[in-house]
């Protein structure tokens, strides 16, 4: 679809401030439709974005109910009205279905409130249902308040004051049903909620051979069974975009007797909710039971995990999610005029931009269309390229061809691990081992890093061998920090005498896995945390921001005794109101001489008489534990995107000999903006810092000046990436997200 695309605001937070001041707007903010984890957060960044920039914030509570019923369901909200909601699940200023909104006489009522009180800026937080609701509203503004004033309702000063209606949408949905955006606030969570039932259900596979049947959340949208089974190696999964064969029960059942035969012991099945046949015949969790049972009378279980998945706290990932997308909308809000279209506020890699609401609402109900007409493979392409990437990778890692069928290719590949051990590292390499059998290489295994290497630690792995690895933590093949510059004539020997062919290495600078700090039900009391990342702030800043912190000292953003002296102050002074605690973190390598104790005594001293202080140094709890649902899944598809880019080369150099290495050939794989790309390690070094091993330009540095302004701190802040209008883009999913 062709949109115009506006243009970009550049300079500083300050400057732009000078130009579109909130002063004098009121901005309503809602969230509608059912609740997600984060919504808490946005609600909280849009309120304190809202406030900063001078502009008035009101509550709208019970969604678009509260907006009909005004009096008391809509409130002039302050910066301590949103205080430690950030790791609270559900939404504060509640969701209910309005049946009067949906008529115009509703309307009527809800335009008259917000009139009332000069709110003419709506935040919508909820699923498409909602923000088509708010569109319809944003149409008919103008002729709605013609008509109070002519009931004698407003006065005519009145109806060209307010005469526009600007409305910003933010999606919280836990399934990820809305095009147009790679990830919906709430969807993370409920990952992390299914994920964590199957490590458990897991568990007793040390004790007994079951089966079971896992039914997510997800009635018109796969995402959430089909990550939850990439994440878990599921056996089996069920969607409503991608319907099984015909003859799937016997296809499922000979799966699952083979496992049994391997002596696996437990087999998982995930189906989503909304799971149909080709025939759009419902595929229930019961039927799926009752069809094991009467097939292989194996002993099968089902677990209906319902609204389990929509509790909890919301994991970092949406904490940042939202509180990035509530600061989005309120610039947009600023930015708008009569103008410009109703807009969401989406992610894109890991950046935030606007897209035409209608345009992806409209994108939303094809795919549904598509699936009611049986056309499931639009379905599949509807839901953007990730979805579809994450289908065919989920084939590929679940199912083995015979050995007949693969074509052999002759090759040998090597994965190894180096570097610090991190959660995901084990979902990478089974990934890594199962796509290159698939694409006929021999695999290999390097055990205990280039140090096992060097000592010929190596051995072919096959496709059961790495069965069950995605769950685990740490390196199941072994890593270490040893480089290998001592060892690389017996690494070369040990590469000519295994023939090995390309090498996929795992691994990196320093990487660590998550931060979880909680200081609720606590009383004046400051929180000094150490976080690991070596010179990397980007556990610290990004920790930071999911908590609410008040401070995060980074190596990046040098300070001196004078910046520590203003942050005391700072937090001293919201102290002494109603704020009841307060959070610091510090990387471990920020500063030489200002070291966590000093600090942790600076703040214990100033704060004498206000707050005591904690201090607590993370260290290697970082790098421990179960991964998370995106580690998994992160670590399975670029690995098998780095599989596929290694076949590819293989492939453009057959025949035997010697071979030259080009510079393209040796490729680190990431993410950069909004793109996977494979970038050469000759033109990585000049953008390296390789004595604090880290990037010379880090891309979350921009995000500073959010966790500081939503700590109430003044400061500026670069919109140079907003206000862009931009396309709908095809790629919903979890691939894209990956920088956060």
């Amino acid at each position: 679809m062709d949109v115009k695309v506006s243009s970009t605001p550049r300079g500083s937070y300050r400057k732009f401030l000078e130009q579109l001041s909130g002063a004098g707007k009121a901005i309503g903010v809602l969230t509608s439709g059912g609740d997600a984890q984060g919504m808490n957060a946005a609600v909280r960044a849009v309120v304190r974005m809202g406030i900063y920039v001078g502009a008035k914030v009101y509550f709208i509570y019970e969604g678009y109910q509260g907006m009909v019923d005004g009096g008391s369901n809509i409130v002039e909200a302050n910066w301590e009205s949103v205080s430690s909601i950030l790791q609270v699940g559900g939404t504060i200023i509640g969701s209910a279905r309005c049946k009067a909104f949906r008529t115009r006489e509703g309307r009527l009522k809800a335009a008259s409130n917000l009139v009332h009180r000069g709110i003419t800026n709506l935040c919508v937080i909820g699923g498409d249902g909602s923000l088509t609701g708010a569109n319809i509203f944003r149409k008919e503004w103008s002729g709605l308040l013609e008509e109070l004033a002519r009931d004698g309702k407003i006065d005519h000063e009145a109806v060209q004051k307010y005469a526009y209606l600007n409305v910003v949408g933010m999606v919280g949905s836990i399934d990820n049903d809305f095009c147009g955006t790679d990830m919906t606030i709430g969807t993370d969570s409920a990952l992390h909620r299914i994920i964590e039932v199957v490590d458990a259900i897991m568990t007793t596979a040390q004790s007994h051979q079951r089966t079971f049947v896992l039914e997510v959340m997800g009635r018109h949208c796969g995402y959430l069974a089909l990550v939850s089974a990439l994440a878990c190696g599921a056996d089996w999964v069920f969607l409503p975009e991608s319907p099984p064969e015909e003859g799937w029960e016997e296809s499922m059942c000979v799966k699952l007797s083979e496992n049994r035969a391997r002596k696996k012991r437990l087999n998982i099945i995930i189906v989503a909710e909304g799971a149909i046949d080709t025939q759009n015949r419902p595929i229930t969790s019961e039927k799926i039971k009752e069809l094991v049972v009467t097939q292989l009378g194996y002993d099968t279980r089902v677990t209906i995990l319902g609204h389990v998945q929509r509790g909890g706290t919301p994991s970092a990932f949406d904490r940042i999610l939202a509180s990035r997308m509530g600061v989005e909308a309120v610039i947009a809000l600023l930015e708008a005029t009569p103008e410009t279209p109703a807009c969401v506020v989406s992610l894109s890699g890991n950046q935030a931009v606007r897209l035409p609401l209608m345009e992806c609402v409209q994108m939303t109900q094809d795919v549904q269309k598509a699936m009611d007409e049986r056309r499931f493979k639009d379905a599949v392409q509807l839901r953007g390229r990730s979805f579809e990437t994450n289908l065919n990778t989920y084939k590929r890692l679940a199912i083995k061809l015979p050995d007949d069928q693969i074509p052999k290719t002759n090759c040998n590949v090597a994965v190894i691990n180096v570097g610090a051990p991190a959660a995901g590292m084990n979902a990478a390499v089974r990934s890594a081992v199962r796509v290159g059998i698939a694409d006929g290489h021999k695999m290999f295994a390097v055990y205990d890093g280039f140090d096992g290497f060097a000592k010929g630690q190596i051995k072919e792995i096959g496709w059961g061998d790495v069965g069950g690895w995605t769950g685990q933590g740490g390196s199941i093949l072994g890593t270490k920090r040893i480089l290998p510059g001592k060892y690389l004539d017996k690494i070369a020997t040990q590469i000519r005498t295994h023939n090995i062919n390309a090498i996929l290495i795992i691994g990196g600078f320093e990487t660590c896995d998550r931060i979880k700090q909680s200081a609720s039900g606590t009383k004046r009391r400051v929180f000094i945390i150490e976080t690991m990342g070596g010179y990397c702030g980007y556990l610290a800043n990004m920790g930071g921001l999911a908590a609410g912190a008040d401070a995060a000292y980074i190596f990046e953003e040098p300070f001196d005794i004078r910046d520590l002296q203003s942050n005391v102050e700072h937090l001293t002074e919201k102290m002494k109101t109603t704020i009841q605690r307060g959070l610091v973190l510090r990387n471990e390598s920020c500063s030489e001489n200002y070291t966590t104790d000093f600090i942790y005594q600076l703040y214990s001293e100033e704060g004498k008489g206000v707050f005591d202080c904690r201090k607590n140094v993370l260290g290697h709890m970082q790098q421990g534990g179960a991964p998370s649902p995106f580690d998994r899944n992160f670590g399975t598809k670029i690995s098998a995107r780095a599989m596929q880019w290694i076949t590819m080369k293989l492939k453009e150099a057959p025949g035997k000999g010697k071979k030259f290495v080009s510079d393209d050939s040796i490729c680190v794989l990431g993410i950069s903006k909004r793109n996977v790309v494979f970038q050469p390690v000759t033109e990585l070094k000049k953008e390296t810092d390789f004595e604090h091993r880290i990037p010379k330009e880090q891309w979350w540095l921009k995000l500073r000046p959010v966790m500081k302004i939503l700590a109430k701190y003044r400061t500026s802040y670069d919109v140079s990436d907003s206000g862009q209008l931009e396309p709908v883009q095809q790629h919903n999913g979890h691939e894209e997200h990956a920088a956060i």
